[in-house]
């Protein structure tokens, strides 16, 4: 998806006679977003701010060790590869233009299909590269600029991480400012760079901080003016967006809240800091006990922590374990100016959000199940959030002329307002997260309307969900049946089974519950094995050993799925 932006300067952080001025440029082809307000706590928000720009740039994928030995030989070459170039390209016009009045050939769109992949495949190096090599000149090729949304009682900034797996919502409440003037409501991109971020590092509590998002940018007039107007175009990759829309989704959901003090927090970040794990399982495992106090258990060490001052608020007891642990690191900044978190859980191997409240600022965390991710695959949970029947069109239009009276819902409010059940509501919420319409505030416990993307998404545009999974998904139950689930001495879960009449269907799970060997007899596995992803049978057989309930799949064994007991 390619998206034009236009900014009017660029984001600074300025020094005035009374203090620091931190001034945002709005995306000028959105419509018009502004606000202006002095910081009552600044020193906060530097260190929150700050959070969030690590979770921007967070890529913990595996990188290989550089190896520039040949670097000497490509100078010698580099004159005679661009004499190649030149008559390469010469030579390839003649035959364009040859070809000027010829029908499309056949085949043409797989081949633009290859030639993509292998363009992100090879702009994936080289980001990869130049992070290492020039911080600077990288960060000037993060995919997307933050989103910030100005709401009639909240602030909040989105951003999503390099490595397509970390999601980051900075929300500040609008009492955390005074002397407000010039407030447009609506959201927007701001131009961000690094510099803007090593500006932030100046914001002091003895000096006072104007914040403001520049009502200005949208009445470029002058010719001085038009001089520093600029646009540019972004070419987002489309994990990055599927990404960031999945993750989205899954926030719409119930979950179950779990409370962490921040001695809880920092006992963690502590344990993460001094140890790294050589062997899997690397999850952390919530032990969960009504009225007792949350165990937190960091896996393989089985490292215990129990939150003895705040007990666990559910219902239910169970025992969930998630992954991506590494990426906490982050909140390490928050730890002096913390006052307690809240963990927010779908399930085992699904995502977790990490709430972090700091007085009128929270800092909202999400991640998904691994560091690395195919979001086409269907290879990991994540694929199984989706509601397994569409909500009709006559909800979808109620949902959204509820939002078009109120932007912000309860999901019970919401619900009334649509006179239709909570299952319903919540599988329409999560279409529209998906689309990049509504984002669930989970520290306010509100459903928000709010357009990530100056266009209205579609399923086209962030891309279709993968056919198996789909399949695998809307399997009727009494059509899986496991016959083999057993856990060797590696840790590794062999289950065997069959699906849709299939008798050799085997599959092999890793400690983190993600397939790492599989066997069946259909056409898919035999011509792309594990390559493309694993087959509907594979996946059947998976979600039958991870989710046993047989009840069928109703948008209200879905909602039961993900919702705490008693909802």
């Amino acid at each position: 998806m390619q998206l034009s932006v236009a900014y009017r300067g660029r984001s600074q952080v300025a020094r005035t006679t009374v203090g620091l001025a931190v001034s945002l440029a709005p995306n000028l082809r959105r419509d018009r977003v502004s606000f202006v307000g002095t910081l009552r706590r600044p020193l906060r928000f530097r260190e929150a701010v700050s959070a969030l720009h690590d979770v921007v740039i967070s890529d913990l994928r595996f990188k290989k060790k550089d190896k520039t030995g040949y670097e000497r030989w490509k100078i010698e070459e580099k004159q005679r590869e661009a004499r190649i170039r030149r008559e390469a390209v010469k030579a390839k016009r003649t035959e364009l233009l040859a070809e000027l009045n010829r029908p499309v050939p056949h085949g043409l769109e797989a081949r633009f299909n290859r030639c993509r992949s292998r363009y992100w495949d090879a702009r994936t190096k080289y980001n990869a590269y130049l992070a290492r090599e020039d911080p600077q000149l990288w960060r000037l090729l993060v995919p997307c600029d933050p989103v910030i949304t100005v709401s009639p009682d909240v602030l909040f900034f989105e951003c999503f991480s390099s490595d397509e797996s970390s999601y980051g919502c900075l929300t500040v409440d609008r009492g955390a400012f005074e002397a407000e003037r010039d407030v447009s409501l609506g959201t927007t991109n701001v131009d961000y760079s690094w510099r803007l971020y090593e500006h932030f590092q100046e914001i002091r509590s003895y000096r006072e901080t104007r914040f403001t998002i520049d009502p200005l940018g949208f009445e470029v007039q002058t010719q001085a003016e038009q001089a520093a107007y600029r646009e540019e175009k972004i070419e987002l990759p489309p994990s990055w967006l599927r990404g960031f829309s999945t993750l989205q989704s899954a926030m719409s959901l119930p979950m179950r809240r779990v409370p962490v003090s921040r001695e809880g927090v920092y006992a963690i970040l502590a344990f993460l800091k001094r140890h790294k794990a050589a062997t899997s399982p690397r999850a952390v495992r919530f032990e969960l006990f009504p009225g007792q106090p949350t165990a937190i258990v960091l896996e393989p060490w089985e490292q215990r922590i129990v939150l003895h001052t705040t007990p666990y608020p559910g219902t239910r007891a169970e025992v969930i374990r998630v992954w991506g642990r590494d990426r906490l690191r982050v909140l390490a900044r928050l730890l002096p100016i913390l006052d307690g978190a809240d963990v927010y859980l779908l399930g085992t191997g699904l995502p977790s959000f990490w709430v972090m409240r700091m007085g009128e600022m929270q800092l909202t965390l999400g991640l998904s199940g691994w560091t690395t991710n195919d979001w086409t695959s269907g290879g990991s949970a994540l694929d199984q959030l989706a509601p397994p029947v569409d909500p009709s069109p006559n909800v979808m239009n109620e949902v959204a002329a509820a939002f078009r009276e109120d932007t912000r819902w309860t999901l019970d409010a919401l619900a009334a307002r649509v006179h239709a059940p909570a299952p319903v509501v919540s599988a329409g919420l999560n279409r529209l997260a998906l689309l990049g319409q509504v984002i669930h505030d989970l520290p306010h416990e509100v459903y928000r309307w709010r357009q990530v993307m100056p266009v209205t998404l579609s399923a086209e545009v962030i891309g279709p969900e993968n056919p198996e999974t789909v399949a695998a998904r809307q399997m009727p139950p009494r059509n899986v049946k496991l016959t083999l689930d057993h856990t060797d001495a590696k840790g590794m879960r062999h289950l065997a089974g069959t699906a849709e009449g299939r008798s050799t269907v085997e599959v092999t799970l890793d400690a983190d519950q993600r397939i790492v060997a599989g066997q069946c007899g259909c056409s898919y596995f035999f011509t792309g094995g594990l390559r493309k992803g694993p087959c509907r049978h594979l996946q059947a057989i998976r979600n039958k050993a991870l989710n046993p309930d047989p009840s069928g799949g109703t948008l209200e064994t879905w909602y039961r799925r993900f919702a705490p007991a008693g909802v």
